[in-house]
């Protein structure tokens, strides 16, 4: 597929998605989650090691274009349900299983569907001059893309609710000192930044990172037992990796190890 609406490049490892309608603030189109869908698909593919996905111009991700479905063809209205089963559910859901690190390099506001998109990767970096909002309700909506599954499990019911009824925006260091992201740094750092995590990434060992994002995520949802298992499960699997043959020859040589990601 060739893009129109979206960037993608893989170098040593590292697949960078920058999505591209600037003068939008990068709002989703119909044409943009098929070309999202076809970037993911290529990072399993491509020998990519870690994923970063960021916004081109001055905002990360406005959300949805309400322009792009606000009537169907004929006049009908837009059946909202159907737009999240088809699109953004799949797309959160892909992120979630896919089996390297996932950055969202937050570089401009993240508004809607675009601030939980970012929520949805696994690490979440943000130039100070970026803001999360939830401006579901200032239209009438709640927030979706998994919105209210994952904003009381980062922060707690008291502030996500207060974040997806009052739809207040909040700056990337609030949203650091929340807990909502990882960090938020410097704009003039932010670039460099982004770089040298994502580069730590893909030089790490990536098939216990996948390991590691599998029992995070799953862990909500499981017994401490069964969380037990699962632990001991993963970490059979890997004592038999190469990686970890590596990492225990690497720290006796007192080396740099350089692992496979098998």
């Amino acid at each position: 597929m060739s893009y129109e609406h979206i960037l993608y490049d893989s170098t040593e490892g590292v697949a960078r998605l920058t999505l591209n309608r600037p003068d939008k603030l990068n709002a989703f189109t119909t044409a943009m989650h098929a070309e999202v869908r076809d970037a993911l698909g290529r990072t399993r593919a491509d020998g990519s090691r870690v994923l970063v996905i960021t916004g081109a111009g001055r905002g990360f991700c406005a959300g949805q274009d309400l322009a792009d479905r606000a009537v169907a063809p004929g006049g009908r209205r837009v059946d909202l349900g159907d737009s999240i089963e088809k699109n953004y559910a799949p797309l959160i859901l892909a992120l979630r299983r896919l089996p390297m690190p996932v950055i969202a390099a937050v570089n401009g506001v993240a508004a809607g569907a675009g601030a939980n998109l970012a929520l949805a990767c696994d690490l979440v970096i943000a130039a100070h001059g970026a803001s999360f909002i939830q401006a579901f309700s200032k239209i009438g909506l709640l927030p979706d893309s998994g919105g209210t599954w994952t904003l009381p499990r980062l922060i707690g019911n008291a502030r996500a609710i207060g974040l997806a009824m009052l739809g207040d925006k909040l700056s990337a260091a609030e949203a650091a000192h929340w807990g909502l992201i990882w960090r938020s740094v410097d704009d003039a750092e932010f670039p460099a930044a982004v770089d040298a995590l994502a580069a730590r990434l893909a030089a790490a060992p990536t098939l216990a990172l996948a390991r590691t994002k599998e029992a995070i995520y799953g862990g909500w949802e499981r017994s401490l037992e069964a969380q037990l298992d699962v632990e001991r499960d993963a970490q059979r699997e890997l004592g038999e990796s190469e990686d970890y043959a590596e990492g225990v020859a690497a720290f006796v040589a007192k080396r740099t190890p350089r692992f496979v990601g098998r």
